[in-house]
């Protein structure tokens, strides 16, 4: 074990940098545009489901063939995987926040309307708080899809573990595999486990409540 991270320690860490900074920038771009875009979505009805399965139809383009497109635009190196990540982000962040503004009563809208509160007043006093479960599960969802597919950055010249991976298959060599899957697979269980945290931090106490008198009405 200690003659394998003196072999391929350093390279782990330049790899694993590389890789949650492409992880990132795409994610974050993602919830940029997708969470605005969600939230102004509620409020154009007819619209929204052109939008939405606008995105929809990007997300069964297949993912080594998204990359290949984006290579005559913006060449090869981390540009391309970034776009091309971002627009794989956007359709769960899109359509949790869409589903999940959605899902808030309309009495309640209807009250915060009566208490003189304006439209935007409305979505972010009343609106978000309640829909952030549903919000934070979407970009929950987007963040581990666009770290496993960032290991597929390394075909067009993006760096990243995917490096070290499709190197070890290339040359047969089992070891430095394990040396990108192990860091990938544990990077990717991280980030589930923090945002798992955040999204219950994030939940109204009033659903939680709910929740768990529902768990103790079917253990009845």
């Amino acid at each position: 074990m200690q003659a394998f991270f003196a072999e391929y320690g350093p390279e782990i860490v330049v790899k694993t940098g590389q890789h949650i900074y492409i992880s990132l920038v795409a994610l974050l771009l993602g919830i940029i545009v997708a969470l605005p875009l969600g939230i102004l979505l509620t409020r154009m009805e007819r619209t929204s489901k052109i939008v939405i399965s606008f995105v929809s139809a990007l997300q069964t383009i297949p993912s080594l063939a998204l990359l290949a497109l984006m290579i005559p635009i913006f060449g090869i190196g981390r540009l391309p995987a970034i776009v091309a990540l971002f627009i794989y982000s956007l359709l769960p962040i899109l359509r949790n926040t869409y589903l999940g503004l959605h899902a808030v009563d309309s009495r309640l809208r209807d009250v915060a309307t009566g208490m003189g509160m304006s439209n935007w007043q409305s979505i972010r006093l009343v609106e978000l708080p309640l829909a952030m479960p549903t919000i934070m599960s979407g970009i929950h969802l987007s963040a581990v899809y666009v770290i496993s597919w960032t290991t597929l950055a390394s075909y067009i010249g993006a760096g990243g573990l995917g490096d070290m991976i499709f190197s070890g298959l290339y040359n047969f060599q089992p070891k430095l595999i394990f040396a990108g899957t192990i860091p990938v697979t544990l990077l990717a269980l991280g980030v589930d486990f923090l945002l798992t945290k955040l999204q219950a931090k994030l939940t109204p106490v009033a659903f939680k409540l709910e929740e768990g008198q529902r768990g103790k009405d079917g253990a009845a």
